[in-house]
């Protein structure tokens, strides 16, 4: 057994203000310890209800990210999670997921008591009624109880604050962007299979057009005719850009494709993403 060497306490009093802003905080510490046991750093604060005592708690649940610079725990897990998935559904030949059953009238008719109790919860607390805001508040902790044994699952909106209003967003689509076949997308995400009993997967990069030219160091050879402004504007867009570009795909294809990729940066600091995609997609109609 090793022998536990205590640590000699620091004399914070006698260190200078320099000294002491470089010891670290106590969250840092906290942080570090929670990275150190596969423990999520970011969690978020979520409301629960106890279905057999109708008690509301607050919980923490994780952030679930999938970038390792916010939480690697997260991170970690949705990458052996991906693993998973890719290992034993890739070469599936039936659709892994069933199809969503329908809402019930007694479901409905709950969303609705709900939706009621909550405009009348809100018309009550603006009004000051504390009595009435309390017994509107046990009554809907009751409806979302019946709701989760009725096998409602997800979120129920939060009855506290009004919903927030969704940003308006222009659709509008830019007049020299060619226009794509379109077809309905068929709720599969197998893809076709040829020769009776083949069933090719695509590889696919994606990368963005080149800035000017760079040295070996990614460095610009002329800073003057360097295109720093589309390099920021790309980098910044990347994500919702390639986020498009897999929603035109599944219009064009027919099926809602499913994929495994990668994003990197390529030494000329450009967006880099490769991807492997479950069916063929050939040039002519799949």
């Amino acid at each position: 057994m090793t022998d536990v060497v205590p640590a000699v306490p620091l004399d914070v009093a006698g260190m200078t203000s320099a000294e002491r802003a470089r010891l670290p905080l106590t969250l840092d510490v906290i942080k570090a310890a929670a990275e150190q046991h596969g423990v999520c750093t970011r969690p978020v604060m979520r409301e629960v209800v106890d279905l057999d005592t109708g008690e509301v708690r607050i919980v923490a649940v994780r952030c679930n990210s999938t970038q390792a610079s916010k939480c690697p725990a997260c991170a970690d897990r949705n990458r052996r999670s991906r693993m998973a998935q890719c290992r034993e559904g890739w070469h599936l030949d039936q659709e892994p997921v069933a199809e969503r059953e329908a809402p019930t009238e007694d479901q409905v008719a709950l969303v609705t008591y709900r939706s009621d109790l909550t405009a009348e919860y809100r018309k009550a607390e603006s009004e000051g009624a504390v009595d009435q805001v309390d017994d509107l508040r046990e009554a809907i902790r009751e409806a979302d109880a019946d709701l989760r044994g009725e096998g409602v699952r997800g979120n129920f909106p939060a009855v506290e604050q009004p919903a927030r209003t969704a940003p308006i967003r222009s659709t509008r689509r830019r007049q020299d962007a060619p226009n794509l076949p379109r077809r309905k997308v068929d709720k599969r995400t197998v893809g076709r299979e040829f020769a009776g009993k083949y069933r090719p997967s695509t590889f696919i990069t994606l990368t963005l057009d080149t800035y000017g030219k760079v040295r070996d160091d990614g460095t610009p050879v002329d800073p003057s005719t360097y295109d720093y402004r589309r390099a920021a504007r790309d980098a910044v867009h990347f994500a919702s850009l390639v986020d498009r570009w897999w929603q035109n795909l599944r219009r064009v294809v027919g099926f809602d494709a499913q994929y495994f990729g990668t994003v990197e940066p390529q030494k000329r600091i450009t967006p880099h993403a490769h991807f492997a995609v479950r069916g063929s997609i050939p040039p002519g109609r799949p």
